[in-house]
């Protein structure tokens, strides 16, 4: 059996999360890879993975901070929002400004209402929305609240073509899980009335784990290594040591006592050092939500 642990993965473009996870239970010799997170095809970038019992960190993981490199098209819409999409309206982009550009991403920063894409993988009546914009329906996809603590603009290009210039908009994005950088892209151009899509994506970050602790799958094809379990809960939750009666009862999936840790995820070691499980702090005790080393 492989190791249990992470694997944090510098995805090339064109290739699917699925991708990536296919070539992944090869590499490290099983089947049970998941990755914590999708990014879409023409996305780079960190693309944490789970091995064996890492999988169960996965939903947890999903829920952090990312961080994106991003490159806005002013000027274009597509029907996907992004570079991948059939083109749509086009509209002379030469008269946006910086100012108006980041004024625009002013609007956008912050806890904000946003509209996932009509390519979404959320359901509407049972059924991905992205299967009913492949039949050619669109359909009415509520807004969610999303959290952008940072939307820093790094350039602005003017980009010449023979129907007027397109305006490209470099930017670094840190936001909640659930945000779709791609409607970031749309919202932009519509509120600066020329529409936009997103051009070029690289996360750069998911929650503790960063693009320079990422490796291609090249070299990891040639020498693979992996983050241990106990390293990367340790990384991404606070740690709480328990003592022997509360390993224990951990193990047998009780209660405990609660942690002065806070809210949130709590990584539960046992007083060798193994983790144990992960908890949360419930009124008066708290809960293992994940245990990785049962009694």
């Amino acid at each position: 059996m492989a190791d249990s642990g992470v694997v944090v993965v510098d995805k090339p473009a064109d290739w699917t999360s699925h991708d990536v996870v296919a070539r992944m239970r090869r590499l490290a010799g099983t089947r049970r890879v998941g990755h914590a997170g999708t990014l879409d095809p023409m996305a780079t970038g960190v693309l944490v993975l789970g091995i064996e019992k890492g999988t169960k960190l996965l939903g947890h993981l999903t829920l952090t901070e990312k961080t994106y490199e991003a490159t806005f098209r002013l000027g274009l819409t597509t029907n996907t929002d992004d570079a991948e999409g059939e083109p749509g309206q086009r509209r002379d982009a030469s008269a946006v400004t910086e100012e108006e550009v980041r004024a625009a991403t002013a609007k956008l920063t912050g806890a904000i209402q946003q509209v996932p894409p009509q390519v979404s993988a959320i359901k509407v009546d049972g059924k991905r929305a992205y299967k009913s914009a492949r039949e050619g329906k669109e359909v009415a996809l509520k807004a969610r609240e999303i959290t952008v603590s940072q939307f820093d603009v790094t350039g602005v290009r003017r980009v010449e073509d023979p129907e007027g210039a397109f305006v490209d908009v470099d930017a670094v994005v840190s936001c909640s899980s659930g945000t779709y950088i791609r409607s970031l892209a749309r919202d932009m151009g519509e509120d600066l009335g020329v529409g936009g899509h997103l051009g070029a994506l690289r996360r750069t970050r998911v929650g503790p784990y960063e693009a320079s602790q990422a490796r291609t799958l090249d070299q990891l094809a040639e020498e693979y290594t992996q983050v241990p379990l106990a390293h990367a809960v340790a990384a991404a939750f606070p740690v709480r040591t328990m003592d022997e009666g509360e390993t224990k009862r951990i193990r047998h999936g009780n209660r405990i006592g609660p942690s002065s840790l806070g809210d949130g995820t709590i990584g539960l070691f046992a007083p060798d050092g193994t983790v144990v499980a992960l908890g949360e702090n419930r009124p008066g005790h708290m809960k293992p939500v994940v245990v990785f080393h049962p009694a």
